[in-house]
């Protein structure tokens, strides 16, 4: 995996093989990230990456500039990469040790962009759960977005807040907005 731009542009970091992640392909953070561009100043973001995996979504943010970056994953292998690799790049990143249901139950912050990617074999009540909790525990800061990755096979367009989705070769972003109140 590369880190497409920012502060470490083209910079390669790789993952020991023995993290069990199936990290965003280039091709499909390009594309989530062009869209992100036009929508958000990176430098003005608060970011929390759900099922950080390798923690290759959060070094995009951080290299972009955000103001901060959690990183939540069960993983404590992947905890540790995400930290070690975060202090290598000076990145400002905090990596967490959570079962990512329970974080978002009693989650201390609010957030610009929560980036959710969990198993592609998640069922769609697992996927529907993400989406509730983000949202009933007010997650997002005002304009926020949740993002969630999964295979081409789920369709989440019939959950509530679901703004538009996005698909990248197998993978689709799925973005789920507030709606505003009239």
């Amino acid at each position: 995996m590369r880190i497409i731009s920012g502060q470490h542009k083209g910079r390669r970091i790789t993952a020991p093989k023995k993290l069990p992640v199936r990290p965003t392909t280039d091709m499909a953070k390009e594309g989530l990230f062009n869209i992100l561009n036009n929508s958000f100043h990176f430098k003005q973001l608060h970011v929390l990456e759900l099922f950080s995996g390798s923690g290759n979504i959060s070094y995009e943010f951080a290299s972009r500039g955000a103001i901060s970056v959690t990183s939540v994953d069960e993983n404590m292998d992947c905890i540790k990469f995400i930290k070690k690799t975060s202090l290598e790049l000076e990145l400002d990143i905090t990596p967490i040790k959570s079962d990512v249901f329970k974080y978002l139950e009693r989650a201390p912050i609010k957030a610009d962009i929560i980036f959710a990617d969990p198993p592609y074999n998640f069922d769609d009540n697992q996927f529907q759960n993400i989406v509730d909790l983000v949202f009933e525990k007010e997650l997002l800061n005002k304009d926020g977005v949740l993002i969630v990755e999964h295979s081409k096979y789920s369709k989440l367009s019939g959950f509530q807040n679901f703004d538009v989705d996005r698909r990248y070769g197998n993978s689709v972003f799925s973005f789920f907005k507030t709606t505003p109140v009239e």
